[in-house]
């Protein structure tokens, strides 16, 4: 396979953006269950994974975009990787806190208030991700909140 291949297949996660309904959200759920692997060796080791995903993402939807053309692609769902990864850094490890991750960053990703909608703006393979990191962020806040308020416990 081709750098090109590899970039197009992480861009898209395979089939899962290219061949399903609903993507980012099935990107999503992809993201919590590979979560579901790294949250539990610690926080540091969930954050050195988001970084990855942030960085490896710029590059694969960079490429994405200079082959299709397609600008932030519905298929394109590594932004949606590094943003859910990013609500799991501060998200228990839990059935609950999970169901209550994936709403909260679909929530954000999906309606993009302020500061989303602006991140959505910065042109290019930036762009594509900074939005989703934003929106992860937003939810991330509120589920601080959340287990500050105690309606949340770890």
């Amino acid at each position: 396979a081709s750098m090109n291949q590899i970039a197009i297949f992480i861009a898209t996660l395979g089939p899962i953006g290219t061949k399903l309904p609903a993507p980012g959200s099935w990107g999503s759920l992809a993201a919590l269950l590979a979560g579901a692997f790294i949250l539990p060796y610690g926080w540091h080791y969930m954050a050195v994974a988001t970084l990855a995903a942030l960085l490896i993402g710029i590059w694969a939807s960079d490429i994405y975009h200079k082959k299709t053309g397609k600008k932030d692609a519905s298929e394109v769902i590594i932004d949606e990787v590094a943003g859910q990864w990013s609500v799991l850094l501060v998200t228990p490890f839990s059935l609950e806190g999970f169901v209550i991750a994936f709403i909260l960053f679909r929530f954000f990703d999906i309606l993009k208030p302020f500061p989303v909608n602006q991140a959505e703006k910065i042109e290019g393979a930036i762009g594509v991700m900074a939005d989703d990191i934003v929106a992860g962020g937003l939810a991330a806040m509120v589920m601080l909140a959340l287990l500050a308020e105690g309606i949340l416990s770890l």
